[in-house]
């Protein structure tokens, strides 16, 4: 690996230490977010930098396009892709993901953004390999500059208003997308009523990710039974009685999607079967969870379960070659994600 031999800026080191004095930064360094970069972003997205984007809790602040832009500018985001950083933000305003308890809660909840439809391809975000990783700038950005306007616009700064015990590392960005292409069913958005040819922002209040492992498993029912088991978290027992939110989010990889299509189950199947496996006795929690759960109205038949329903869990096929899935929980302080369209600059 080589220095990179390009020209020493010092005012980049300047800028980083007043950004980061003046509380904009998460930590990692930032772009400076000059008048001539936050202009740019908004003419891409060709919005109105006055107009508001969503009233955001926890300061129940108007956040306008121009605050959006902003805090994408900080987080490296090139400026096509404002426009999918507004519908996150847009989606997050919506009383039902409830932001104000996700931003101040002691727990370890954060935002996660699933993108469908073109706009993903069109702006090279990552659906396969490492979907949840580093390397793409996309994901990355998006996902940062989200998170950077729930503490800079928003008012949920760390210590202050945002009290996580742990936190945890989504908390600097969760965002991927939908591998559409390889998926043998519809995609997410279509499943909530959209085109297909729409893209989609979608906002998860998530307490953090589970890899489960099934290399072995050729039958539906089995396979079901480890992405079930692996779903039984007594630590996440939440106010309505289940263990988390109530909609929990499934991400599995195009093998494990395929291996259940082959048996030609739909996504509501598969749904199905994963919900009727996923039951934890509530006599194997500690006295005072089984009185939470009992208090939320949960474990009337003695167990607990991750949803409402079936359909309320969320299957997204995202990731590459491999075998290995995740469970996202949901916030179990209660959260219902919502989805918002990510509309093409004028």
């Amino acid at each position: 690996m080589d220095i990179w031999e390009g020209a020493h800026d010092e005012s980049w080191e300047h800028a980083q230490e007043a950004l980061a004095k003046s509380g904009m930064s998460d930590g990692l360094p930032v772009v400076p977010p000059t008048r001539q970069r936050v202009d740019s972003a908004l003419r891409a997205a060709g919005v109105d930098g006055s107009t508001i984007v969503a009233t955001l809790p926890p300061a129940f602040a108007e956040v306008t396009w121009r605050d959006v832009a902003i805090n994408a500018v900080l987080a490296g985001c090139a400026p096509e892709y404002l426009r999918v950083v507004g519908a996150a933000v847009a989606a997050m305003g919506e009383p039902d993901f409830n932001l104000l308890g996700i931003s101040t809660t002691t727990g370890s909840a954060t935002v996660c953004i699933v993108v469908n439809g073109p706009v993903a391809a069109a702006i090279g975000m990552n659906s396969g390999a490492n979907a949840f990783g580093p390397g793409n700038r996309a994901n990355a950005t998006i996902g940062r500059a989200v998170c950077l306007t729930l503490r800079n616009a928003a008012g949920a700064r760390p210590g202050e208003i945002d009290m996580a015990t742990l936190g945890q590392p989504g908390k600097y960005t969760f965002c991927f997308a939908e591998n559409e292409g390889r998926s043998p069913w519809p995609p997410l958005h279509v499943d909530r009523g959209f085109a297909s040819d729409t893209s989609v922002a979608t906002v998860f209040g998530v307490s953090g990710t589970i890899e489960m492992v099934d290399s072995e498993s050729a039958d539906a029912e089995t396979l079901a039974q480890t992405f079930a088991q692996s779903m039984l978290i007594a630590g996440n027992v939440g106010s309505a009685g289940l263990l988390g939110g109530s909609e929990p989010l499934v991400v599995m990889p195009p093998e494990h999607a395929e291996a259940f299509a082959r048996e030609g189950l739909t996504k509501a199947q598969v749904k199905a079967l994963i919900y009727e496996r996923a039951l934890l006795s509530i006599e194997r929690l500690a006295p005072k969870q089984r009185a939470r759960a009992a208090a939320g109205g949960g474990a009337s038949d003695g167990y607990l379960r991750v949803a409402k329903k079936a359909d309320d869990i969320a299957v997204v096929v995202a990731g590459g070659v491999g075998r290995k899935a995740a469970y996202v929980p949901t916030w179990s302080g209660g959260t219902k994600s919502v989805s918002r369209k990510i509309v093409s600059p004028a």
